[in-house]
């Protein structure tokens, strides 16, 4: 049967010790930068700065990093049973890198934890919006202040290299963190927190009631992690659930849990030293082979799922999960078309670049390259299209000659499925390889299986073509695809995205009646749009409180990183009326 949460009662709970309001000037600056969308953040890009991170940031972070391996990863959780790891084979992780991280994980009986959290919720719940915000805020800057450390931890249990883990592991996941907690605390307070009702009568006498609106959170939260991100993929959700008074479980993904681990145990420490139960954060972590995702996911306790992964799963999710409210983010595949540019060469090294960028292993990796199959026009004239791939090889190559160089761009393959794929491709099982993908060699890291992109041509007119392009092929290999016009590109991106979904569509173009044709199939589609993006900006890149990742409205998903929507769904609006009598 399912759980129903009992409404708000003032007075009930023993009022918590509030937190300072430290955070009120970042929090009110995160929240007008949402309506601006302008560029802003508080937390430093660069992992040297000692400003931010004090001297000897980097190293500091590593050693911390390295001291938690070979160790038992403590928590204090309720219910625990047992415990996973240190080896792959119960439930451990292996570096990409090579070697165990032998970090070993309590294992806790759902039977406990649950009840553990769904107690801890009252307190939280009525501790209002803008307290339960500067909380979450206040998480965050903790994990802030061990960026490298986290940066490390991505490392080593998603293959990136350091910056892009410092990236996308640490300071732009905080950042997404940040964005749903501001978006929650605006929401939240959109209605007033009371009001006095008055109608006059009509002989003089004016009706007076006075109102309270109480946001109620719906329930626990499953945050359900990946791999590949696991802290920029959970963030938005565990954030927003957080700050809209619902307890978050983390269920991170068996390769992938130290960055989450160590999240769940400062969001704890935290939660504890102002005056809330730790019990409104807990990690879930598994077996080997337990299936605990798909256990939790339908408990009549968790009102919530937020999940980032593959698209099977994610309709079990949708199917199964039917007492909560399921949040998706799932397979896509990413098309840019190449009809004509003004800067070739500058196109091509963003090209490259792009689709090199840790080894095409992101959601927003472009996938398919649609180019017509008589060429394009540029500042150096026509260009076929076998020239348009050849000197793609070519800004490949340039981009990735030096090994060194390619390591820190590339970053390590992920797993057997990945490089099994790369192993096909190389072999001809998508289609002629025009730019062979080559193996490089990490000298920090010899173990490390390390890819360049292959090049692969295909032709939108062959039905064996079109069913390789309209499936995703995560990992180093790009499809160079021949169609008959720039319209014919246009309707493929819209097939694309309408059967398979996609994050991101890329345009290169100078005429403007193509670039409004790619619009409308766009908007039509759900999908965003990057037009002739040059220089250091990348169609993989996503603009934090500027960007929305994702619409919602193609299979790629449908959580959107961090419209009101991602937020509003998360929590119910109570009102009180009393009488105050008539004058």
């Amino acid at each position: 049967m399912a759980h129903t949460l009992p409404p708000p009662v003032p007075g009930t709970h023993a009022e918590p010790a509030r937190p300072a309001p430290r955070h009120a000037d970042t929090l009110e600056r995160a929240r007008q930068t949402l309506r601006t969308r302008a560029h802003w953040s508080p937390y430093s890009e660069d992992p040297e700065d000692p400003r931010s991170y004090g001297p000897g940031a980097r190293e500091a972070g590593e050693a911390a990093f390295r001291a938690l391996l070979g160790r038992e990863f403590a928590l204090g959780q309720p219910g625990r049973d047992g415990t996973v790891g240190p080896a792959p084979e119960t439930g451990g992780e292996r570096s990409p890198y090579g070697g165990l991280l032998e970090v070993s994980y309590p294992h806790c009986d759902p039977d406990v934890l649950l009840p553990a959290m769904q107690a801890a919720l009252p307190a939280w719940r009525d501790a209002g919006p803008r307290t339960r915000a500067e909380v979450c805020t206040e998480i965050l800057h903790r994990i802030n202040a061990r960026s490298s450390e986290f940066a490390h931890a991505a490392v080593h249990t998603s293959g990136h290299n350091f910056l892009m883990a410092f990236h996308a592991g640490a300071v732009h996941a905080q950042d997404r963190g940040l964005e749903a907690v501001a978006r929650a605390l605006e929401e939240q307070t959109r209605m007033p927190a009371s009001a006095l009702w008055r109608k006059p009568m009509g002989d003089g006498r004016t009706l007076s009631i006075a109102k309270t609106f109480t946001a109620v959170p719906r329930g626990i939260s499953l945050v359900i992690g990946n791999s590949v991100f696991p802290a920029w993929n959970a963030y938005p959700a565990l954030f927003a659930s957080l700050a809209t008074g619902n307890p978050v479980l983390v269920k991170p993904h068996p390769a992938a849990v130290l960055p989450l681990a160590l999240t769940v145990r400062i969001a704890r420490e935290v939660l504890t030293e102002a005056g809330f139960p730790a019990d409104l954060v807990c990690l879930a972590a598994e077996h080997t082979g337990e299936g605990l995702a798909r256990r939790l996911a339908v408990r009549p306790e968790v009102r919530l799922v937020d999940y980032a992964g593959t698209t099977a799963f994610g309709t079990w999710l949708e199917d199964n999960a039917r007492q909560a409210r399921v949040f998706t983010s799932v397979s896509a595949v990413n098309s840019v078309l190449v009809e004509s540019t003004g800067d070739y060469r500058d196109m091509l090294a963003n090209l490259a670049f792009s689709v090199s960028l840790y080894s095409g292993q992101l959601c927003t990796s472009p996938q398919n390259l649609l180019i017509p199959r008589e060429g394009i026009g540029t500042d150096e004239g026509h260009r076929s299209f076998a020239e348009v791939v050849a000197d793609l090889g070519g800004a490949l190559a340039e981009l990735l000659d030096d090994d060194a160089r390619a390591c820190g761009i590339l970053g390590a393959l992920l797993g057997p499925a990945v490089r099994d794929r790369v192993e096909r491709v190389a072999a001809g099982a998508a289609g002629p390889v025009a730019v062979p993908s080559r193996a490089v060699r990490d000298p920090r890291h010899p173990e490390a299986v390390v890819r360049t992109p292959a090049v692969v041509t295909l032709d939108a007119d062959r039905e064996a073509d079109r069913a390789v392009l309209l499936s995703e092929w995560q990992g180093p290999v790009v499809f160079a695809v021949a169609v008959d016009s720039a319209a014919a590109g246009v309707e493929l991106v819209a097939r694309t995205t309408r059967e398979c979904g996609a994050l991101s569509v890329g345009l290169y173009s100078t005429s403007p009646q193509v670039e409004a044709a790619m619009e409308r199939a766009c908007a039509e589609a759900g999908v965003m749009l990057s037009a002739n993006l040059m220089g250091d900006w990348y169609i993989s890149q996503s603009a934090v409180y500027s960007d929305l990742h994702g619409t919602g409205m193609n299979p790629s998903g449908n959580a959107v990183y961090c419209d009101p929507g991602f937020v509003t769904a998360r929590f119910h609006t109570v009102g009180v009326r009393r009488y105050g009598g008539s004058i």
